[in-house]
């Protein structure tokens, strides 16, 4: 009686943990990841841990999750601080999200029609190199990402300087400036009154010419959202 329980739970488990994401690292050194889920999605593998260089894990959830893949940089073992996409001083985020400036990978499983929607998003500013891969799946179902360093040329006013001297990350405007106009807000909250052509600061502008698959602010979602229905997906930063 006791084994057939224990084969029940096992087919159990296994039928809700039916998506696999394969975290990679493919930066020269080690990365916190971290990992929230939208509300009322739970945080995989309690939201973070650490992927050295060249490493690979993966996670597990069920098919009507939905959440935000990032990697931390810079981060210290001791203290539990990472200079990029800090989640409060812990490995584990459990549930907090990432301090911009920090690139994103999202996606939404099972979402409208069945469908998987994915994207690499800019949002909140750049840090490093991402991109989120359906392994098989049905429908288009593109590798997508944001394969340029945009550290190095990142505009005066949006770059982050870290410890060592150099600038480790890219604010966008909202995330810097956090205005009503920058963040799609208030009266410019509607596509037609969001248009970063009038931002003086037009980082949207810097991302897409750079990463053109990516999201470069809230109302970019024409040109940088992408579907697909697959069983498991690779994450890669770097």
């Amino acid at each position: 009686m006791k084994m057939l329980f224990a084969v029940v739970a096992i087919l159990l488990v296994a039928s809700v943990q039916s998506v696999e994401f394969q975290i990679k690292n493919n930066l020269p050194g080690p990365i916190w990841v971290g990992i929230l889920g939208n509300n009322g999605k739970p945080p995989l593998a309690n939201g973070g841990f650490v992927l050295n260089q060249n490493e690979q894990k993966s996670v597990h959830s069920d098919e009507r999750w939905a959440g935000r893949f990032w990697a931390r940089t810079w981060c210290n073992p001791n203290s539990r601080h990472c200079e990029t996409g800090d989640c409060g001083n812990r490995l584990e985020c459990n549930g907090a999200g990432g301090v911009p400036p920090v690139t994103l990978a999202e996606i939404t499983l099972r979402g409208h029609e069945g469908q998987d929607f994915y994207d690499i998003s800019l949002v909140d500013g750049f840090n490093v190199v991402a991109k989120i891969q359906p392994l098989g799946g049905r429908g288009s179902c593109r590798t997508v990402g944001c394969n340029r360093d945009l550290n190095p040329n990142c505009p005066g006013p949006l770059r982050l300087t870290g410890s060592a001297g150099y600038t480790i990350a890219c604010y966008s405007a909202c995330s810097k400036f956090n205005t009503d106009q920058y963040c799609c807000r208030g009266q410019f909250g509607q596509p037609q009154s969001c248009n970063p052509a009038t931002w003086q600061s037009n980082s949207a502008s810097y991302f897409k010419s750079n990463c053109p698959d990516a999201y470069s602010y809230a109302y970019d979602d024409a040109t940088s959202t992408f579907t697909c229905v697959a069983n498991a997906y690779r994450v890669t930063f770097g």
